[in-house]
């Protein structure tokens, strides 16, 4: 994990992050350069290191992924009620020497084309999209699993006590504005994609947005809705994105796939992110199968414990602002 100057994921609060990486050990042999002979095993993630540049353009495409969304002025809504506090967001990328034209524009311009995922601004987005998921007004939120009693109230997940962007208290903003008018067809659509979509972060679903990663995820599909996107588009949509803000895991996902002979085209999305690939415990059974490749560049978040991101602001988790 790089340091939070320069990470976009980094957050203030506690970060705990599991990782199942491995490789081979070289073997020697008395009659060979040491150099030459490598276990089989080692052979294996040779040859996962030479074929990761294919996957990462078929994974995590370096020109982006067309979202069928239009942003428009979402982001100056999001500052106009107080989701987002703007010279605090916008500090926190100059001091990094982050906050390009294009996240200005997204922050406070009105944006008419269809935005577009990059390995640059997947972590800006996820930000925006966690914003909106947080302060959108939605029944996931109002009567969901984030108020079972059981875990002593919303404002104690990572999604909520973690979001320190906000004018005043984030729980003063969830759940809280109408920034769509879904009809009854979109919202059930918008319930059934959620409970779909899993994440490597933790054990749960989208419907369930304990953390930012579903917090965000639920704010994209709430306006991917309201646009008309298909359901179709949306499943598309999302594995794209859980590309980009997990990158390490879906290329490891895609290596496992490509030694079953699948290739990442032809995936199913709803597949690909359901409980037995994204979850925590699902993808720690496909890591465990292959000598994972990692990609050359940008920031993932690792596997952390299948349980809700709750009990206190304190212990917290999840990748962040």
């Amino acid at each position: 994990m790089e340091n939070e100057k320069n990470n976009p994921y980094a957050i203030s609060l506690a970060i705990v992050i599991a990782g199942a990486m491995f490789a081979g050990a070289w073997l020697y042999n008395a009659q060979n350069p040491p150099n030459k002979i490598a276990s089989a095993e080692n052979q294996t993630a040779i040859a996962a290191n030479l074929s990761v540049s294919e996957l990462e353009k078929a994974v995590l495409p370096l020109a982006g992924v067309v979202l069928p969304v239009v942003w428009g002025d979402l982001g100056a809504k999001l500052v106009s009620v107080g989701a987002i506090d703007e010279k605090r967001f916008q500090a926190l990328y100059d001091e990094r020497d982050q906050f390009t034209a294009e996240y200005k524009n997204l922050l406070g311009g009105n944006n008419t084309g269809q935005l577009k995922i990059t390995r640059d601004n997947a972590g800006y987005l996820l930000n925006l999209f966690w914003a909106l998921g947080l302060a959108s007004k939605n029944p996931i939120l109002d009567s969901g699993e984030m108020t079972n009693p059981k875990y002593g109230g919303a404002q104690n997940f990572a999604s909520t006590a973690g979001w320190t962007m906000a004018q005043g208290n984030p729980m003063d903003h969830y759940s809280r504005h109408k920034f769509f008018n879904l009809t009854p067809e979109q919202q059930a659509l918008v319930e059934k994609i959620a409970s779909g979509i899993y994440r490597p972060c933790c054990g749960n679903s989208t419907h369930f947005p304990d953390c930012n990663h579903g917090m965000a995820m639920l704010g994209l599909l709430e306006l991917m809705a309201s646009q008309g996107a298909s359901e179709s588009e949306m499943w598309q949509a999302a594995l794209a994105v859980n590309a980009y803000w997990f990158p390490d895991t879906y290329l490891t996902i895609a290596t496992y796939l490509k030694n079953q002979n699948v290739e990442w085209q032809d995936v199913k999305p709803q597949e690909i992110l359901g409980i037995n690939y994204s979850s925590a415990s699902g993808y720690a059974k496909i890591a465990a199968q292959v000598v994972q490749p990692q990609q050359g560049g940008g920031n993932g978040c690792g596997v952390e414990t299948g349980q809700p991101a709750a009990v206190s602001p304190k212990q917290s988790s999840g990748c962040g602002i």
